[in-house]
């Protein structure tokens, strides 16, 4: 069949969707002719699948001798790897195919070659459940029986693991190592431990493994059986003379793990042995403490029944009935789910659980353990089983104490209702309402269970305490935040929506925090469109402000959210309502460059009478678009009239655009106003030039520059362009006003000062340099300020030396003396330059 498909032209390397091709499977299959076949017909050899499966690998995994033997006499890599680093020989190990292991190690196989995770075939021969023969012939050829990979596993740990104690005495008697360890610390006996092998912990200690030997957290092997509940390991380690109370790193014993694991027999045997059910951990923990807290009923009655204090306190001042009503059902919950996520099941466990968590505790509660007892942050046993959810455990707590329980003594910060609602544990809640008369208590902020079940979303919760009478009007200590406000930041509108329809009270929809803050307002900077849709379905009032006078709109522009802006839109909100600092949702939208909600907000504004544009500071939002260089902002603005010419304050928008480097948006405006604004000035009679030359924007000064801006044009202290770069040492703006503008040198401020005193005055040596060099009148060169000062007393007194060097080449006097009699050449001239002394 295969000649005839071959003879009407079917590919030879057409592979399937992992890429295998017929010569893999002829190979797996060991179909020595077709092998051969379709070898003859020029099929790759060595072509691989998908994971780097070549045919010599699939023949040696399923133990095709024949074929394997075909391939290599045609000379295939033999220790080709696939994509986790396996040769065929690995694959042969971990199969069981000693005939395959045979044949590859007579050509030369590497039995010490390692996969990506260092394991050699010696380690898959150790593990597999074929394997025996196979280690014994890689062993008889060399393979090195300490190798280890990559987590610190020799093949003596992979015995351990799999329990293949007739391996393991073949790999001590060739060299293994007995008590090498892992990156965790473990030997092989400890991994033996682990997994239960009592047959090869024999085989181990007879060879003369340590038990005494720390491995993983300083745990001996005793401790793992214990802990994994192997309690044959555990007689067969503790007939090798190990010191039972040993405690690993953390303080525990061996006992701890037996109480921890759940073993009765373990515990038994142990105590029997002379463990000390008294010992505690490094937390103050004894045996006692980790069987509640794994509910281990019959671990706890063994360990009650010989002695353990049930009162007995951790570092912390919890008790074993601590541990019991916060035993943790949620790990137990996921390891059950880890199989398959079926939510009945999952449930039935959940119960299951409950009930042994519950039995626990009444076995503890009748054998005088005191529910009253704190710990050290003021939590009794009530607060753990309602913290963790434990409905039947407080049941049986609240009878203990006579069905009620005072929180006014406690010192705890939040009470039992509390912790239940933060953590959405509704049963428990409805056992504690029945017991309690104030439901508005409050915890160390002040919130009450309704605010922090509303925070978390719990609508059970929500549901349960506002049908039991929690009021919604409680405002906490810090935000004097309500229920409402904590379910809107969430976005929880379940809880938003009961909590509104419990109450009577119009109002109760604007109740407003210590920042007069509404739940709107939130639920708009928030972004949550469901909440924001359900308090304007309430008739939320949509122009209420807060302390800063913002409104919901204020803040649904500054956080951008679209969906809820466009809903206060559809409410005809106010537009031009003003905040404390005068600025109105289009200065917001200006600002943060949402040009098409500022086109809509114009579109409305515009069509008002009193359409009043300027903050408090004078500040219009197309000085806020110019400054924060929204440009479509200022397309939008520029196409109406009002914003055509420059009103508000004199810091115009030309300077905003300008001072931030927006060259863009000067361009804009100058586009589309008229060019004369180029020389307007703010209140200290500073152009656009100034803030240009100021912040040594090259480019903006260029543009303005090229709109004839008055380059000599002094603002109120008498200072030009020029001089305002120089004093900051702006050197490129220098360089252009300089050389390009060929700004005037000789024009002085107030003080005197020509724009090189005021370069050197702040030691700006490049810009002074650049301005000398155009200067060629001596009288320039020593021309005095209001000090008398020239610009060598100004360059030596901050130690300019090039620029005292230029002066005196061009002519400075060294004899000029300034309003404190003092000399250029004086005390306080730069150090190191030759001054002419007075004749």
């Amino acid at each position: 069949m295969v000649n005839l498909l071959l003879a009407k032209g079917a590919n030879i390397n057409a592979f399937d969707k992992k890429d295998r091709r017929a010569l893999h499977w002829a190979a797996y299959m060991g179909h020595l002719d077709v092998v051969a076949l379709l070898i003859n017909h020029d099929a790759e050899v060595t072509c691989k699948d998908k994971k780097g499966y070549t045919p010599l690998h699939a023949a040696a995994s399923n133990g095709q001798i024949n074929v394997v033997k075909h391939l290599l006499n045609l000379g295939v890599e033999i220790d080709e790897i696939n994509v986790y680093g396996n040769t065929a020989l690995h694959l042969a190990c971990y199969n069981g195919q000693d005939a395959v292991v045979n044949e590859l190690t007579d050509y030369g196989a590497n039995v010490n070659q390692p996969n990506n995770s260092g394991f050699t075939p010696l380690h898959f021969a150790a593990a597999s459940t074929h394997g025996a023969l196979c280690l014994e012939l890689l062993v008889n050829n060399g393979a090195d029986v300490n190798i280890q990979s990559k987590d610190g596993k020799s093949p003596l740990h992979m015995t351990a693991v799999h329990g293949r104690f007739t391996r393991s005495q073949t790999l001590i008697q060739n060299g293994g190592e007995i008590d090498c360890v892992d990156k965790d610390g473990n030997t092989p006996l400890h991994v033996a431990a682990r997994y239960g092998h009592e047959l090869l912990i024999n085989t181990l200690i007879t060879s003369g493994a340590d038990t005494a030997k720390c491995g993983i957290h300083s745990m001996f092997p005793l401790h793992l059986a214990a802990l994994n509940a192997h309690s044959d390991c555990c007689r067969k380690l503790l007939s090798s003379g190990f010191e039972i109370d040993t405690p690993d790193k953390f303080g525990r014993t061996c006992l701890h793990a037996a109480a921890a694991g759940g073993n009765v027999e373990c515990i038994k045997l142990l105590q029997s042995s002379g463990a000390d059910f008294h010992k505690k951990d490094k937390c103050g923990r004894t045996p006692l403490h980790y069987a509640a807290a794994n509910c281990h009923f019959h671990c706890i009655e063994t360990l009650v029944t010989t002695g353990a204090n049930v009162n007995e306190t951790d570092d912390w001042g919890r008790t074993a009935l601590h541990y019991a009503a916060a035993s943790d059902m949620d790990r137990n919950k996921t390891t059950l789910g880890n199989a398959h996520e079926n939510s009945e099941e999952l449930e039935k466990a959940r119960e299951m659980k409950e009930k042994e968590a519950a039995l626990c505790l009444e076995f503890l509660l009748q054998n005088d353990a005191n529910p009253s007892i704190r710990d050290k942050e003021g939590y009794n046993s009530i607060h753990y089983a309602a913290a963790y959810g434990h409905r039947q455990c407080l049941e049986l707590l609240l009878e203990r104490t006579n069905s009620g329980f005072d929180e006014s003594d406690s010192g705890a910060t939040k009470s039992p209702l509390h912790l239940a609602a933060y953590n959405g544990h509704h049963q428990a809640l409805e056992v504690l309402l029945q017991s309690l008369v104030d439901l508005d208590i409050r915890d160390e902020k002040g919130r009450t269970a309704l605010d922090l079940a509303a925070f978390k979303g719990h609508t059970e919760c929500v549901e349960a305490l506002i049908n039991q009478g929690a009021s919604i009007f409680v405002k906490d200590n810090v935000t004097k935040r309500t229920p409402l406000h904590a379910s809107v930041i969430n976005g929880h509108t379940l809880c938003l929506r009961l909590l509104l329809e419990i109450s009577d009270n119009p109002e109760v929809v604007d109740v407003k925090d210590a920042k007069g803050q509404t739940p709107l307002m939130l639920a708009v900077a928030y972004g949550h469109i469901d909440a924001v849709s359900l308090l304007l379905e309430k008739e939320a009032n949509v122009d209420a402000v807060d302390i800063m006078g913002c409104t919901a709109l204020h803040r649904g522009i500054v956080t951008g959210h679209e969906e809820c802006v466009q809903m206060l839109l559809e409410q005809e909100v106010s537009i031009l309502c003003k905040d404390s600092r005068g600025r109105t949702p289009l200065h917001y939208a200006a600002a943060r460059g949402h040009a098409t909600w500022l086109s809509e907000l114009l579109q409305i504004a515009l069509s008002e009478e009193d359409c009043s544009f300027k903050d408090n500071q004078g500040y219009t939002p197309l000085h806020w678009a110019c400054y924060n260089g929204n440009e479509n902002c200022i397309e939008v603005l520029l196409e109406q009239k009002c914003f055509r010419k420059f009103i508000g304050n004199p810091f115009t928008p030309l300077h905003c655009a300008i001072i931030n480097d927006h060259e863009n948006c000067a361009s804009l405006l100058l586009g589309a106003i008229d060019s004369s604004i180029v020389n307007c000035r703010d209140d200290k009679g500073r152009t656009p030039l100034h803030a240009a030359a100021f912040a040594d924007h090259v480019e903006c000064l260029q543009l303005l520059l090229r709109h004839n801006a008055q380059v000599n044009a002094a603002d109120n202290s008498g200072k030009t362009a020029l001089m305002m770069a120089a004093e900051n040492g702006q050197a490129g703006a220098v360089d252009i006003l300089v050389n390009s503008a060929q700004a005037d040198l000789t024009v002085k401020d107030k003080d005197l000062n020509t724009p090189l005193h005021l370069a050197c005055s702040k030691g700006h040596e490049k810009c002074a340099l650049l301005i000398l060099d155009k200067i060629h009148d001596e009288s320039l060169i020593n021309a005095k300020n209001n000090a008398l000062q020239t610009p060598l007393h100004v360059a030596a007194r901050n130690g300019l030396k090039v620029v005292v060097e230029e002066l005196l080449a061009k002519g400075a006097c060294v004899l000029a003396v300034d309003e404190n009699a003092s000399r250029s050449n004086g005390p306080r001239s730069a150090p190191g330059i030759a001054v002419q002394k007075e004749e």
